[in-house]
Formats: C-alpha cells, sequence, structure tokens
C-alpha cells in the first residue's frame, strides 16, 4: 500500500509541478564546466525531489506504525535532509542563479547537525552498536560509544556520495531503487525473529516496520523515473538526492549494513572516490585523473553517449546489489 500510495502521489504531482516550475523558471543553472551536450538540458525544472519526497511522507505516514522509533528516525532523516537540498536549490535558482547553491562548507555543517539528531534517535532506541561486515557470520565487536561517531559518517558521506552522482538523467534514481530494494529487504530480515536466527542476523526488534518506508519510497522513485528518464523534464535536485542519500545511510545502519552499504551503493562509491582523487591529485601534483569528475562525466568526455553511460552503471548497480543479498548465505 505504501508503495503504490507514493506511486500514485509522485505520477499525479509531478507533471503539476513541472507546469509551475517552468512557469516560474525553476530551472537550475547548467554547471559551466558540464560537457558541451549538457548545455541542451538548460530551462529543464529542478526540485523535482519535494515531490517525491512527499509522496514517501504521505504513504508512510498513512501506513506505517507511527509509535515506532525507527520510523519516527526515517521520517526524519528523509525530511530534514530535504530541507537542507531545499534551502541549496532555492539558492540556486532565486538568489545567485549560479550552479554552486550553499557553500560545501555550510552543507556538511547542516549534514552533520542533522546526522547528530538522528543518532538521538537511535540511541534513544537503544540501538544495537555492534559491528557486522560481509561474508561473515558473527558479530565483529561492540563499538560502544563511538558507534556515534560511525553513523555520523555514514551518513554524510552517502548523502554527498548521491548528491555526486546525480549527474545524468536518471543515474542517481535507479541504483537508489536498487539500494533501497536491498536494504528494504534486510531491514525486514533483521526484524524477524526467526528469519534473522536462521541466517545468523542480528535480530533488531521494531526495525523490520523500516520496510514500509522504504517500499514508500521506491514507489516514489520509480514515478518519478517515468519524469527523470532521458531526456529528463525534470531534475531531482539536492531537495531529492540529499533525502534519498540520508535515508540510505540511516537504513543501512539500523540494519547493521553500515559496511555492505560500500557494495549495495557501489555506484554511489565509485562516483565519490572519482571527485577525491581528481581534487587530492590535482591539488598536490597538479594533475588530473580523468578527463572531469565525477566519473560519469570522464565517459562522457570519451565519447560515450549519456544512455550507454546510464545504462551501464545501472547494471554494474544491479549486479553489486545481488552480491550484496548473496552475503547473506555467503558467510
Amino acid at each position: 500500500m505504501a508503495f503504490f500510495i507514493a506511486f500514485l502521489f509522485t505520477m499525479y504531482f509531478m507533471p503539476k509541478f513541472i507546469a509551475w516550475a517552468k512557469k516560474r523558471k525553476a530551472n537550475q543553472p547548467i554547471y559551466e564546466y558540464a560537457p558541451e551536450s549538457h548545455q541542451a538540458k538548460v530551462g529543464t525544472p529542478t526540485m523535482g525531489g519535494i515531490v517525491f519526497v512527499m509522496g514517501t511522507l504521505i504513504a508512510t505516514i498513512l501506513n506505517a506504525k507511527l509509535n515506532n522509533p525507527y520510523v519516527v528516525g526515517g521520517i526524519l532523516a528523509i525530511g530534514l535532509f530535504s530541507l537542507i537540498g531545499i534551502k541549496d536549490d532555492l539558492s540556486k535558482i532565486t538568489a545567485n542563479k549560479n550552479s554552486e547553491g550553499l557553500s560545501a562548507r555550510g552543507k556538511i555543517i547542516l549534514q552533520v547537525i542533522t546526522s547528530v539528531i538522528l543518532v538521538g534517535v537511535l540511541f534513544f532506541a537503544n540501538h544495537t552498536t555492534t559491528l557486522f561486515i560481509p561474508f561473515y557470520k558473527y558479530p565483529i565487536f561492540d563499538m560502544g560509544v563511538y558507534s556515534l561517531f560511525l553513523w555520523v559518517l555514514v551518513m554524510v558521506a552517502t548523502t554527498n556520495a548521491v548528491n555526486l552522482t546525480d549527474g545524468l538523467d536518471g543515474l542517481a534514481t535507479v541504483p537508489s531503487i536498487m539500494a533501497f530494494g536491498t536494504l528494504s529487504l534486510l531491514v525486514y530480515i533483521t526484524g524477524h525473529a526467526i528469519i534473522s536466527g536462521y541466517l545468523l542476523l542480528p535480530n533488531i526488534q521494531l526495525a523490520g516496520e523500516l520496510t514500509i518506508v522504504g517500499s514508500a519510497f521506491i514507489g516514489s522513485l520509480i514515478a518519478f523515473l517515468w519524469f527523470n528518464s532521458h531526456p529528463a523534464q525534470v531534475f531531482m535536485g539536492d531537495s531529492g538526492s540529499l533525502a534519498i542519500g540520508g535515508f540510505m545511510g540511516y537504513i543501512a545502519i539500523v540494519a547493521k549494513s553500515e559496511i555492505l552499504l560500500v557494495l549495495i551503493g557501489l555506484i554511489f562509491v565509485i562516483e565519490a572516490i572519482s571527485v577525491i582523487l581528481q581534487v587530492g591529485s590535482y591539488k598536490y601534483r597538479q594533475k588530473k585523473v580523468f578527463l572531469m569528475a565525477p566519473i560519469h562525466h570522464h565517459f562522457e568526455q570519451k565519447g560515450w553517449h549519456e544512455n550507454k553511460v546510464i545504462i551501464r552503471f545501472w547494471i554494474i548497480a544491479f549486479m553489486a546489489n545481488l552480491l550484496a543479498i548473496l552475503t547473506l548465505k555467503l558467510r
């Protein structure tokens, strides 16, 4: 029910939002150093993430148990990270009308503050601080209070990784759908006493309710893809990408898949690493590692058509998520 409510909400309201955004000229300026082919995207409305975030939250409120602390944390993760993105998007399309938005430092500070709030929710819910790793069936050790630092790092890193990936039509959308599918499965299993016991996974009471939130997000993103597929009629903007990344990091923490998230979100990890390598190499060696970063632009510069880059990245994301699911038995 959550899936279909979110899907139908987004399918119905997205065209209305696109028409409104075009009328208000709420389009994000194209990054000046982006490949030349991106100039064709000038005038495409942004902030479409507002619609699918609303669809996700409404579907969650109508279907999930709102006295569940993990659900409350999920709603906060989606809403608060989206608000940071909205602030960033508005600064791009109104005040200075450039592609920069909030300063990098300002955005990171807000993300850290939001992550600390969410960590507080998990602490209040007495969430386990034990660390698990893929392909090994027993817990490694109890991180204790240090888990709080890891959780903040996971949420901030995931948020920025998804944000960096959102550079081509549908590139971030489909890997996010796949990741939420895998994470929803994992959090359902950890919340199920019998299945988690059979698979030698930690049993976290009440965590399974987050499957509803994940399902709602998948439904809204599939509807968004209808309008975001190449050539995109609308971009999600930071209001969408930050919400996706924030919730992705949050649900991975609840499912005790902090380390496995590297595989689940492999495309996002690759994109983030490409930027780190490019910036670091240019700063210390005055040389570029890639023709352009994030790495999807590198392949565009090598002559790959945008659709070829997108589809191949989707394939990589699909295979990585299958392998992540396989770790349930290969342990």
